[in-house]
């Protein structure tokens, strides 16, 4: 899910009991969205109090002085950003690092207009920058040689065109029940953009689901970060994603961490549900046999405005789902439906977006015995 500016305005002047205040706000809010299904006290997982985000958008300004990063307030206003603390240290560092140099090359900074940094826990960053005309051979000559200066990799964007000046991913990467996967982002794709309570997300999911057994479904798997851990508790999965970029990036994942067991499907969760309900034939399945699954467990991870009615259905005929919501709100709304077929026996709040309203939860569900 994406935060806007105006959500991060107030969290670099933010303390730390200002942000116990706004965690134990939201974990009472989750409690009472989940209070009418009976649903256990969720187990709160904090994200640090600085130094979270792996991403950062800034528009790129210019006043009658200088140049400088700017985001936009909540009452629209221009907020110039020379520091931001919300962000990790490696695009902290390179933010400086970055306008100096652009204040240094005219060719670097002319009609520039936004700039943007992706970034991991080891380090390994990306900036884009993006533009309101072509990129020449002069700017590639820059583009590279600011390349070697920062020791990162440099994307620019003009309309129709992107320049890879070394990677256009970064590779993070998760220790999850004593082994690491390494994990490739595109800065195209989404990705979790709080490493440290994604890496607590992936513990409380892999905690939960590791006796299970059978096979996993996972819809809306993205660059594959459930799908690569979850993938060593299961006997098979069957991961579904439709943006080209992460399922491109878990292509990637899967040979790299060798997850022999994982297939993937280009469809969304109604293409496969009409798959599953032999409403057609999918062409982009025809290298899958789902009569060889045998499903215990599907795992969704819906955009804000949950699962379609259809989705919601056809995940009822599971034992077991897992549900991560970056919405309470449509959450609590699924969860009047799924409810009437299976019960809550665990929940959480990822606290994913400190300083805002946004939260991140959990739900897992089993099937009621009659």
């Amino acid at each position: 899910m994406s935060v806007s500016d105006g959500d991060y305005m107030t969290s670099p002047h933010a303390t730390s009991g200002q942000y116990q205040q706004q965690l134990d706000e939201k974990t009472g809010r989750l409690t009472t969205l989940l209070e009418p299904f009976s649903a256990p006290e969720p187990t709160v997982h904090p994200s640090p109090a600085s130094h979270y985000r792996m991403r950062a958008e800034f528009k790129f300004w210019r006043s009658s002085e200088d140049c400088f990063y700017a985001m936009t307030g909540a009452d629209n206003s221009i907020v110039r950003v020379d520091q931001f603390p919300v962000a990790c240290k490696r695009i902290n560092a390179l933010m400086p690092a970055l306008l100096a140099e652009l204040n240094q090359q005219d060719a670097l900074r002319k009609k520039l207009f936004q700039v943007e940094f992706l970034a991991t826990t080891t380090d390994d960053a990306v900036i884009t920058l993006i533009y309101h005309r072509q990129l020449d051979d002069t700017w590639k000559s820059l583009a590279a040689s600011l390349q070697n200066t920062l020791g990162c990799s440099i994307i620019g964007r003009s309309r129709g065109k992107k320049i890879v000046l070394g990677c256009d991913y970064v590779t993070e990467q998760f220790n999850v029940d004593g082994e690491i996967f390494f994990q490739r982002q595109p800065e195209t794709a989404f990705s979790q953009p709080n490493a440290a309570v994604n890496q607590q997300m992936l513990d409380w999911t892999v905690r939960h689901s590791k006796n299970i057994g059978g096979d996993l479904l996972e819809l809306y798997c993205g660059n594959g970060n459930f799908t690569l851990p979850l993938s060593r508790h299961f006997g098979k999965v069957l991961a579904t994603e439709v943006s080209k970029a992460s399922v491109n990036a878990l292509q990637h994942n899967v040979a790299t961490n060798h997850c022999h067991n994982i297939a993937l499907a280009r469809l969304s969760s109604e293409e496969l549900t009409q798959a599953l309900n032999n409403v057609r034939p999918f062409r982009r399945l025809a290298h899958i046999n789902l009569a060889d699954y045998c499903f215990s467990t599907v795992l969704v991870d819906p955009p804000r405005a949950g699962l379609d009615p259809d989705t919601i259905l056809l995940i009822q005929r599971f034992d077991n789902i897992i549900y991560i919501s970056c919405n309470p709100d449509t959450l609590a709304a699924n969860l009047r439906i799924l409810c009437e077929t299976h019960t809550i026996i665990h929940t959480a709040l990822f606290d994913q977006f400190p300083y805002t309203h946004h939260m991140e939860s959990g739900v897992m569900l089993r099937k009621k015995t009659i």
